[in-house]
């Protein structure tokens, strides 16, 4: 199966530090679209310990990474990175499928999701 998103090292190396700080060494990652944001639909991510039947299950650089079926169309092709710099660090998301964001880069519209733009 086609993997939907693509993880960088540095990104992963990340994930796994922040797995081993907060003991979550055995969890997988989630990456989720839901409603909200300035453009409608904004990213997710969090640990899980559980896997569901909706679940599309993919391996990056040893991370276990989880996205929902329902969201592998938004998500397909969208690549995590982590990039750091003098004012800290922090995860950058290159989606293709995204025709329109925010100022702040963290919410994003789609040609056939809009989501649930909220004020900003």
């Amino acid at each position: 199966m086609e993997q939907v998103i693509k993880l960088s090292e540095a990104a992963a190396l990340q994930v796994k530090d922040m797995m081993k700080e907060a003991e979550e060494e055995n969890a997988y990652l989630r990456v989720a679209v839901k409603g909200g944001g300035c453009s409608g639909l904004s990213y997710g991510m969090g640990f899980e310990h559980e896997i569901n039947s909706e679940d599309q299950e993919e391996l990056h650089h040893g991370i276990r990474v989880l996205v929902k079926t329902e969201d592998t169309d938004i998500l397909r092709g969208t690549e995590i990175d982590y990039k750091q710099s003098l004012m800290g660090g922090g995860f950058t998301i290159e989606n293709p499928n995204a025709i329109a964001s925010c100022g702040c880069g963290s919410s994003f519209t789609t040609a056939t999701k809009k989501g649930t733009p909220e004020n900003c």
